[in-house]
């Protein structure tokens, strides 16, 4: 009898605390009877996985695109295998690139996201590293036409591969932190967000773009920071706790997204594992320490932001606006994020300046978007009183979004659908969650799964069908670009890279008619994107080199003067100016052959060719006197 004895003096809880600490609002209200193999973590893997790995497979046709050129192509510490790996990790993700234009840090904040980077030049090491007596040359004629062209091509058809083989492994770790974690009674709630996430259109980016491993490896190693975290507090075993710092530490060096468990680590132990707040916090210190233990790191790895790129408008896409403009634009933008969740389409893979115009308060988008991402707001507080999983869905989403949106860092840029990744995370699991419990309100039960399973299984075929084609169109920045030039066309790069693939395509057209063709319609777009941005420096050279392809040096000239006052020390001008002499020479404008022989000798003294080509037209002049 004395063990049944009633402790008087605890005091009893309250009906509607005990409830509220309590409820559990992910587990099934009613039993929909669907097949036990269905709940079965490998057969769930399998289904995720497959479809992860048949919606991206097609990605390994792909080349290079994008910023796959600056991660990647133009990277020498890639190129050398192990060699570059002690570069990769204790210097900006885009020296090797700076460096080629003799400029330092252009983003705000720097890039120091090693550990992507690190995975290709492993890949590299078994492609064939590059000596490092060699590497400058092959980075200096990267991506030009000829049998180091075609290596480099096929070397990207194995980084795709490798590519959908990580967002497949990081989609079963989804799976899995969705089933220990957040949907601990309901297996097939965390299945349902584990397949809207694997096949939303608007990760297409992140998948066919290369240089976005870094998206994919945070996203994974977040996940696992949150599995060994809890995974600790229940075995309490020192080597969980190791595995889950270890996990953190790797998410922080493959993207900055990771910063967001300062506040997302210890609300989970509090819904999930119906802690307290304090006990919360004290079960998240470990992890704080690893925070503080990155930043010091990044602190004396990443360099400030030049001065010169401050004003630059595609590393500072509000320079131009007012300090309120500023303001709206950044609150109306991340409606932009929420509208592509719901509706992904059409998508695009630039929306630098100017493709999403400056907004004042007098823009009722401005004021929509605060009432939603307030009410938001509004709703995780509630939820978090309930200690539900919406609670932690829109905190997922918001503390992810709070990163990207520029009202707190300046991110270099206004928006790009990677950037959204980890938000899209929360977005699944809150439609996950009303989709299973739309399913349990539908009677008779075998109505409800039909009409979920239905739409589910529409979702899939519409998304996949939609993830292919985007994927193929991420082939190069020419299919690419070509295309997204109809759903931004007032985008500074997205003209430029259209001009530029343009003048590309000239150089391999074998009749004059076909190469003047491509060279004028390279112009015109090159004179759109200058329009737009009056500062365009890459505008102003490859449209001079396309006059001075066309025999125009008179235009060439005008446009490399351009550049020189813009970026004095942009390289090679001096040759340009050169090359652009000897169009003179030939055409018998001594004049003009000197004065650009001279210019370079002004912006490189030591330039041997303009010196030599001075001389011998004075010579020539006196002796013709």
């Amino acid at each position: 009898m004395a063990k049944n004895k009633v402790n008087t003096n605890q005091t009893p809880k309250p009906a509607a605390k005990q409830m509220q600490e309590t409820i559990d609002d992910t587990k099934p209200l009613v039993d929909l009877k669907l097949p036990e193999w269905l709940y079965q973590f490998k057969v769930q893997a399998l289904i995720v996985g497959i479809l992860a790995f048949v919606l991206n497979v097609n990605t390994s046709q792909n080349e290079y695109a994008l910023d796959d050129t600056i991660v990647i192509v133009k990277n020498e510490y890639v190129y050398e295998g192990f060699a570059g790996l002690s570069g990769i990790l204790t210097k900006d993700a885009f020296d090797s690139y700076y460096k080629q234009f003799n400029s330092s840090n252009q983003l705000a904040g720097g890039r120091y996201r090693p550990l992507s980077i690190a995975t290709f030049a492993i890949e590299q090491q078994f492609l064939g590293p590059i000596p490092q007596k060699k590497v400058d040359s092959v980075v200096a004629h990267a991506g030009e036409h000829g049998p180091q062209e075609r290596k480099l091509l096929k070397d990207m058809h194995v980084r795709h591969v490798f590519n959908v083989l990580w967002f497949t492994l990081s989609m079963i770790v989804l799976l899995y932190f969705l089933r220990y974690i957040v949907f601990r009674e309901n297996f097939i709630m965390a299945l349902m967000a584990a397949i809207l996430f694997t096949i939303h259109p608007i990760h297409t980016e992140v998948i066919a773009n290369v240089k976005s491993r870094d998206e994919i490896m945070s996203l994974m190693f977040v996940c696992m920071t949150f599995i060994f975290a809890f995974k600790y507090e229940e075995q309490k075993e020192k080597g969980m706790l190791a595995l889950g710092l270890l996990s953190y530490f790797l998410a922080f060096l493959s993207k900055e997204y990771a910063i967001a468990l300062i506040i997302l680590l210890p609300l989970s132990f509090y819904l999930f594992k119906k802690y307290t707040l304090p006990k919360s916090l004290l079960a998240s210190l470990p992890y704080y320490a690893v925070v503080a233990v990155y930043i010091l790191i990044r602190r004396q790895i990443v360099a400030p932001m030049s001065e010169d790129s401050v004003n630059d408008i595609l590393n500072n896409p509000y320079a131009l606006a007012s300090g309120t403009e500023k303001l709206a634009t950044q609150i109306c933008t991340t409606l932009s994020y929420l509208r592509l969740l719901i509706f992904p389409h059409p998508l695009s893979a630039d929306y630098s300046y100017n493709t999403i115009l400056y907004k004042d308060f007098g823009n009722p988008l401005v004021w929509l978007s605060l009432i939603v991402h307030l009410g938001l707001f509004r709703m995780m507080f509630y939820y978090f009183k309930r200690r539900s999983v919406l609670c932690f869905a829109i905190a997922f989403y918001l503390m992810n979004l709070l990163l990207i949106c520029n009202i707190i860092f300046n991110i270099g840029g206004t928006m790009g659908e990677r950037l959204i990744y980890h938000s899209s995370v929360g977005f699944c699991i809150a439609v996950a969650f009303f989709l299973y419990k739309a399913m349990e309100k539908i009677k008779p039960v075998p109505n409800g799964k039909m009409v979920i399973g239905g739409l589910m299984l529409v979702l899939v075929i519409v998304c996949g069908f939609t993830t292919i084609h985007r994927n193929a169109l991420w082939k190069n920045d020419k299919t690419l670009f070509f295309h997204d030039i109809s759903v931004a066309p007032n985008s500074v790069l997205v003209n430029a890279d259209v001009a530029s693939s343009y003048i590309n395509s000239a150089d391999e057209e074998k009749d004059s008619v076909g190469k003047n063709f491509d060279l004028r319609e390279g112009i015109k777009y090159y004179d759109k994107a200058i329009e737009i941005d009056p500062a365009f420096v890459s505008g102003f050279l490859n449209r001079g080199m396309a006059y001075f392809n066309l025999r125009l040096p008179d235009s060439a000239i005008s446009n490399l003067e351009k550049v020189r006052t813009l970026y004095p020390r942009y390289p090679k001008l001096d040759d340009m100016f050169f090359n652009v002499g000897v169009n003179f020479y030939v055409n018998k404008r001594y004049d003009k052959a000197i004065a650009a022989w001279q210019t370079a000798l002004q912006i490189e003294p030591n330039n041997p060719q303009a010196r030599n080509a001075l001389i011998v037209l004075n010579n020539q002049m006196k002796a013709g006197k």
